[in-house]
């Protein structure tokens, strides 16, 4: 009797706990939790920085036109001149005797061009009272031609030996800095063997060397960042003016020349500088490019879309790719401060409400 009367017990009481939990509410269903990014202005410029150097953008190798040994040097290393100043002598006594024979060659022809002048004219007067030929005339006509071709090429002879005795001088032709200097006085030059090196004062320019990877990144007029090593935070704006149409032997990179239209105070000839070029395209009426992970692209059939939050529901978005990297992936179509989805987007539906999680990168 006492086992019959717990076993009942034991059924009403399993029955009472069975039919307490049935009646507990069901636990409410939350939002899908998801991660984003926020699309910002050039949130897609993939910068690569270059090292390079100051310099002018007009560089001369300075050399003699005339060689001989070298007496005076005016200059030192980074000296400062102006135009007309003397930088550089040979000795020019050697030129000075060439220059002396040529005016003496020149006063010989002239004094056989005057003869043959007074000649001609008399024979003029004789033919015109007809005592003498014709001939005889004409031989005296062409006496005269000679004389004055001989003359004419002595002349030129004498012009030019005082033109190479002025060549003895190594002139600044405009105002400038001395940027190298590899002659030294008693140095005997040739004609045309660089002595030393001329930087022309005004505009400046930075140097830079791009492997032959990057050069797609580039072009001539292409504006680009460039700071200073030398100058703290200092930034300005630089255009690329040049590319060299062929790769260094050596190096296998692309010389490459970048004005500085605005140079900040302080900017000098051999600085080191640091240009930053972005491969992000300007102004593309396709939308503001964005680097976005590959996890946030939702591709259906042929055409790449992702999912854009607003009010708190998602909608698709097609976009174009404009390339992929190992882990992104750089597309067009979105506006600036558009939330992206990077994370699960193959769980989630059109208009579907969700919630916010961190955004990629931050915590």
């Amino acid at each position: 009797m006492n086992r019959n009367i717990t076993i009942c017990a034991a059924i009403l009481l399993s029955a009472a706990i069975f039919s307490g939990c049935g009646k507990e509410a069901a636990p409410e269903q939350k939002l899908p939790l998801v991660r984003t990014q926020t699309v910002t202005a050039g949130s897609a410029a993939q910068a690569a920085e270059y090292a390079g150097s100051v310099h002018g953008r007009y560089e001369k190798n300075m050399a003699f036109q005339v060689g001989g040994q070298i007496v005076l040097r005016s200059v030192q290393l980074g000296d400062r001149v102006s135009a007309g100043a003397v930088m550089m002598r040979v000795d020019p006594k050697d030129v000075a005797q060439k220059t002396n024979a040529a005016d003496a060659q020149a006063e010989a022809a002239a004094a056989q061009l005057s003869l043959a002048e007074t000649n001609l004219a008399r024979y003029r007067e004789l033919y015109a009272a007809q005592a003498v030929a014709a001939a005889v005339l004409d031989q005296y006509q062409t006496a005269y031609d000679a004389a004055l071709a001989a003359y004419q090429a002595a002349a030129a002879q004498a012009t030019e030996a005082h033109n190479a005795l002025s060549y003895t001088e190594l002139v600044a032709d405009a105002d400038g800095v001395v940027s190298g200097i590899s002659a030294e006085v008693g140095q005997v030059v040739a004609a045309g063997q660089t002595v030393l090196t001329f930087v022309e004062s005004g505009e400046m320019e930075i140097e830079i060397n791009v492997p032959e990877n990057r050069l797609p990144d580039i072009s001539v007029g292409k504006n680009v960042e460039v700071s200073f090593w030398a100058m703290g935070d200092t930034k300005t704006r630089g255009v690329i003016r040049e590319i060299a149409p062929m790769a260094d032997r050596a190096t296998r990179t692309y010389k490459v020349r970048v004005s500085v239209p605005a140079p900040p105070a302080g900017m000098a000839l051999g600085m080191t500088a640091s240009v930053r070029v972005t491969d992000a395209k300007n102004g593309d009426a396709s939308g503001t490019a964005a680097t976005l992970p590959l996890s946030a692209i939702y591709q259906t059939g042929d055409v790449p879309c992702v999912w854009i939050v607003k009010d708190g529901k998602v909608a698709l978005r097609e976009v174009s790719v404009d390339s992929f990297g190992a882990n992104e992936a750089i597309v067009r179509g979105l506006e600036s401060g558009d939330v992206v989805v990077t994370a699960g987007v193959h769980k989630l539906h059109e208009g579907e409400e969700v919630r916010l999680g961190s955004e990629a990168g931050k915590p």
